[in-house]
């Protein structure tokens, strides 16, 4: 019965922290008829609104980089009670293995194979191309950043938490939509991969 409610507790919190990405897809769809609607859309409105434009800049490139710090301190404080207490440093080094083999490797190999063009280079693949405007699907930022905010989400449970760093990483995918560099479907690609690291970083550091 515990496992029970302890499963369907974690299942709550992950719709949760995945919610605000999910409404925002869930606008775009209902108002727009095709990502290139919704491309033109914020390409147009960025260029009208500069300083929406900016604060779309900072969290694209700086929203990633805030999570860097908490890891270090797991990591920090792991080494230092691994004597006493092996879950924080267990939890580090299971997170910078999976972001390791998904958000960089499995992303990486994905952008290459799929050879998506990016917003405004064309509606051709070219897959195994290693030119970058042609790496657009999977958006590697949104699956960062749902990798590194689950695996707190899914450890603390805490309504407040789940809550604030959801509406955090959807803000950090949809900047990539805003700043016309990646598709809607290549956020919703690095959502669900980052789905998947961040329950592997919940599952694998565990206490058995």
């Amino acid at each position: 019965m515990n496992s029970f409610i302890h499963r369907n507790l974690t299942l709550c919190h992950y719709f949760l922290g995945s919610l605000p990405l999910m409404i925002i897809f869930a606008t775009l769809y209902f108002n727009f008829g095709s990502e290139a609607e919704v491309l033109a859309f914020f390409k147009a409105h960025a260029q009208a609104h500069p300083d929406m434009k900016s604060l779309a800049r900072i969290m694209t490139d700086w929203g990633n980089a805030c999570f860097y710090p908490i890891y270090l301190w797991f990591l920090v404080m792991g080494i230092k009670q691994r004597k006493t207490d092996k879950s924080k440093l267990r939890f580090a080094l299971v997170f910078l293995g999976v972001q390791l083999a998904v958000s960089l490797i499995t992303v990486r190999f994905l952008k290459i194979a799929i050879g998506k063009p990016r917003p405004g280079e064309g509606p051709f693949f070219e897959p195994f191309s290693t030119k970058g405007v042609y790496h657009s699907m999977p958006s590697g930022h949104t699956c960062e950043i749902y990798g590194a905010s689950l695996p707190l989400i899914l450890r603390y449970r805490n309504l407040l938490l789940t809550i604030g760093l959801g509406i955090f990483a959807a803000a950090v995918a949809f900047s990539r939509i805003y700043l016309n560099w990646h598709h809607p479907s290549d956020v919703f690609c690095g959502w669900m991969l980052g789905s998947v690291a961040g329950f592997a970083i919940h599952l694998f550091s565990k206490e058995d």
